[in-house]
C-alpha cells in the first residue's frame, strides 16, 4: 500500500510575510521558555540600567503576576514605544557584535512579553516625568503619564494567556517558583555590589522568599559575603579563594574543599564577564579539576568567574544567552583546571569544617536530668573541695593508668606518657598523637581540641601523591606492542584523536594513522598491563564529544596509581607505635590533598574542645 508523506503538498506552497504580533509571539517561544526565563530577561535589563536595588514579586509560581522593581536610570515617554519595538535596544549599535559589555543586547525580551502576556512599565528617567506604557497581547497602547519617583517598575500578568498552548507545558507552580528563586540568586551572585528581594504573593498574602543586602569592601570581601547569604557560611567557611590570570583572561570566585562535595552538581556556579552560563567546557574543566579527588558519584562546590575581553566570546550563539563560545577554549580549560589545582594544592592537609560538625551530630548524649534545687548549706568550701580532691586522686601504682586505658579499650605505647604530649608537637596542626583505638583510628591532642586520625585512608593519600610525584620526575614507561592494534573510529574520531597524538605520547599511548578511519596503536602505558585499546579509544572519542577535552587515560593511570598506594599503605588492624603515629601526622600536614582520601572521603576529623565540653553539658 502506497502511503503518502505528509510533507509532500500537491499545490506550491505560498511564502507569507508574518505580521509584527505572530513574529513576537514566535521570538517568545525562544526567548520566553517559562516564567523564571521572563524573570531573568527582567531583573538583567534592571542590572544593565544601573539599579543598585532590585525587588521581584511574583504569584502562582510567575504565571499570574511578575513584577520587578529597579531604582536605575529609567526610561522617557520617547524611550518606552521604542523599548517594547523588535530588535530595539541601548545595549549595543549593531556595528560590532562581538563587543558586548551587557546582560541584554537583543531587543527581543520585552516585545516579546508583551506579545504572551499583559504587560505595563511605569519608569521615570532623571529630570523626567514618570510615564506608562500598557501592552497587551501584542496590542499596544498609548503612554500616559504616571506617578513614581524614579527607576522602573514592569508588571508581568497572565503570561501566556495569548498562547494558551504553552500554559499546558509549564510545571507546578512550587517548581516554577523554585525556577525563578534559582534565576534570582544567580544573578545576586554576579551582582555582589546590589541589593535583592524576592517576594511570593501568591493567594493574596507576601512572603518574603529571598533577600539579600548590598555587600560592601573590596570583590572578594563582598563576593564571599553575598555567598554566604545565598549558600551558607558552610560553603564560604570550606571554600578557597580563586584569583588567576592567563594571557587575557581572568579567574576569580572560590572552590569548596574535595570533602565538601556533592551528590549532585546543585551548586556548581559559573559566570563569563558577569553573565551567568551554563557551558558544558567549563564544566568539564571543573571536574577535571577535582577528578583526583572525588569518586564518580560525587560533585564539586564551587562559583567562579571568568572575566576576558568581549572579542574573545561569543555570547551570542544562542537566544537564551546560556552558552558561550570561546575563541580559545583550551586556553578557558587550561586556566579553570590549573587555578583549581594550585589552590586545592595550597590547601595542604586542610579538610571541611563540616566533617567535625557532622560528626558531633552523630553524638547524642544522654539527656541530663533536671537539676533539683540547690541550698547554700549544701555548698562545699573551698577548703573541702581541696581535701576531697585530694582524696579522690589515685595513687601512683604501678600498672594504674595501663591498666585504666586497656578498660577503655585504648594501649599506651612504651615509653610514653599518655598523659603528657610534648608541648611541641601539640602545636602542631594535628597535634601530638595520644592512642591508637580499633587498630585503625589515631588519637591527636591538639591545642584547641582532638584529630580522629583514618590511619588506612590518610597514608593511602600520602603514598598516592608519592606516586604521582614519582610519576611526574620520571615520566610513564610505554610498552611496545609485538602486534599493533588496529582500531577502526571513523575518518572523524581517527582525525579528533590524531590531533591529540602528542599529549597522548607524553601518556604512553602512541597512536598512528592506519589509513581511512583507522588508527594504529603502537605503545600502550605499561602500568596499565594488558589494555583493550578499541574500548580505551572509543571511552576518550565520546568524552571528546561531550566535554571537548577527554581525562579518560589520565584518569586510568591515576586508578591504577590508587590502586597501588591502597595495596601499600598502612592496613587497616595494624598497630602502630607513637614515633609511627607522630611520623603519619607530620607527613599529612605536609602533604597536599592529604586532608581527604583517594575517594574524596576526609581522613581525619577535628573536634574542638569547646564542642566537646558543649556535649557533656560543662559549658
Amino acid at each position: 500500500m502506497n502511503v503518502q508523506s505528509p510533507n509532500m503538498m500537491t499545490d506550491r506552497p505560498v511564502i507569507r510575510q508574518l505580521d509584527e504580533a505572530a513574529a513576537n509571539r514566535i521570538a517568545a517561544g525562544e526567548v520566553v521558555e517559562r516564567p523564571a526565563s521572563a524573570v531573568k530577561e527582567l531583573v538583567e535589563n534592571a542590572l544593565d540600567a544601573g539599579a543598585a536595588r532590585v525587588d521581584v514579586t511574583y504569584a502562582e509560581g510567575g504565571k499570574t503576576l511578575i513584577r520587578v522593581v529597579d531604582d536605575g536610570c529609567g526610561m522617557t515617554a520617547e524611550d518606552l514605544p521604542l523599548a517594547l519595538s523588535r530588535h530595539a535596544t541601548s545595549k549595543i549599535d549593531g556595528t560590532d557584535l562581538l563587543n558586548i559589555r551587557s546582560f541584554g543586547f537583543r531587543g527581543e525580551a520585552l516585545p516579546s512579553l508583551g506579545a504572551v502576556g499583559r504587560l505595563s512599565i511605569t519608569s521615570r528617567a532623571m529630570g523626567h516625568e514618570g510615564v506608562q506604557i500598557v501592552v497587551s497581547g501584542g496590542q499596544m497602547a498609548p503612554v500616559r503619564p504616571a506617578a513614581l519617583n524614579r527607576g522602573t517598575v514592569v508588571e508581568l500578568r497572565d503570561l501566556f494567556f495569548a498562547t494558551p498552548a504553552r500554559l499546558k507545558f509549564l510545571r507546578s507552580d512550587r517548581a516554577e517558583a523554585q525556577a525563578i528563586g534559582d534565576v534570582v540568586r544567580r544573578l545576586a551572585m554576579a551582582s555582589p555590589y546590589a541589593a535583592f528581594t524576592l517576594t511570593d504573593a501568591s493567594g493574596g498574602t507576601r512572603r518574603e522568599v529571598f533577600r539579600a543586602d548590598a555587600e560592601q569592601g573590596d570583590l572578594f570581601d563582598a563576593l564571599a559575603g553575598r555567598l554566604s547569604g545565598v549558600l551558607g557560611r558552610d560553603f564560604t567557611a570550606n571554600a578557597l579563594p580563586i584569583d588567576a590570570t592567563c594571557d587575557g583572561l581572568h579567574l576569580s570566585g572560590y572552590a569548596a574543599l574535595p570533602t565538601y562535595s556533592r551528590g549532585a552538581a546543585v551548586e556548581q556556579f559559573l559566570f563569563v564577564n558577569g553573565r551567568p552560563v551554563r557551558d558544558k567546557m567549563l564544566i568539564g574543566a571543573l571536574r577535571a579539576a577535582y577528578m583526583d579527588f572525588l569518586s564518580r558519584d560525587r560533585h564539586p562546590a564551587a562559583v567562579l568567574f571568568l572575566r576576558c575581553d568581549p572579542q574573545l566570546v561569543d555570547v551570542n550563539v544562542h537566544p537564551a544567552k546560556a552558552e558561550v563560545r570561546f575563541r580559545d577554549p583550551a586556553l578557558a580549560r587550561g586556566l579553570i583546571v590549573g587555578a583549581l589545582r594550585h589552590a586545592l594544592a595550597g590547601a595542604g592537609h586542610r579538610a571541611s569544617s563540616t566533617v567535625g560538625a557532622a560528626t558531633l551530630g552523630a553524638m547524642r548524649p544522654e539527656p541530663a536530668a533536671t537539676p533539683s534545687r540547690l541550698y547554700q548549706m549544701e555548698r562545699p568550701s573551698g577548703a573541702a573541695l581541696r581535701m576531697s580532691y585530694a582524696i579522690q586522686a589515685p595513687a601512683d601504682v604501678p600498672g594504674f593508668a595501663e591498666a585504666g586505658l586497656a578498660q577503655a579499650g585504648l594501649e599506651l605505647r612504651p615509653g610514653v606518657r599518655a598523659a603528657d604530649p610534648l608541648p611541641e608537637a601539640v602545636a602542631h596542626p594535628l597535634g601530638a598523637a595520644r592512642a591508637q583505638v580499633h587498630e585503625n583510628y589515631i588519637i591527636s591532642q591538639t591545642e584547641t581540641g582532638i584529630v580522629i586520625v583514618d590511619q588506612h585512608a590518610a597514608h593511602e593519600r600520602l603514598v598516592y601523591e608519592r606516586l604521582k610525584r614519582q610519576m611526574a620526575e620520571h615520566g610513564i614507561a610505554a610498552q611496545a606492542l609485538l602486534i599493533p592494534d588496529i582500531v577502526d573510529l571513523g575518518a572523524a574520531g581517527a582525525a579528533r584523536l590524531l590531533e591529540l597524538a602528542g599529549d597522548l605520547a607524553a601518556l604512553g599511548l602512541v597512536i598512528e594513522p592506519f589509513g581511512g578511519g583507522a588508527v594504529a596503536v603502537r605503545e600502550t602505558p605499561a602500568i596499565l598491563g594488558p589494555v583493550d585499546s578499541a574500548a580505551l579509544l572509543r571511552d576518550m572519542l565520546d568524552e571528546l564529544e561531550d566535554v571537548e577535552d577527554s581525562q579518560r587515560l589520565r584518569a586510568r593511570i591515576d586508578a591504577i596509581l590508587s590502586r597501588m598506594a591502597c595495596h601499600g599503605s598502612i592496613r587497616s588492624g595494624r598497630q602502630m607505635r607513637v614515633e609511627e603515629m607522630n611520623a603519619l601526622l607530620r607527613e599529612m600536614e605536609a602533604t597536599p590533598h592529604s586532608g581527604q582520601c583517594n575517594h574524596g572521603r576526609p581522613t581525619y576529623v577535628e573536634l574542638k574542645l569547646s564542642d566537646i565540653e558543649r556535649l557533656f553539658g560543662r559549658t
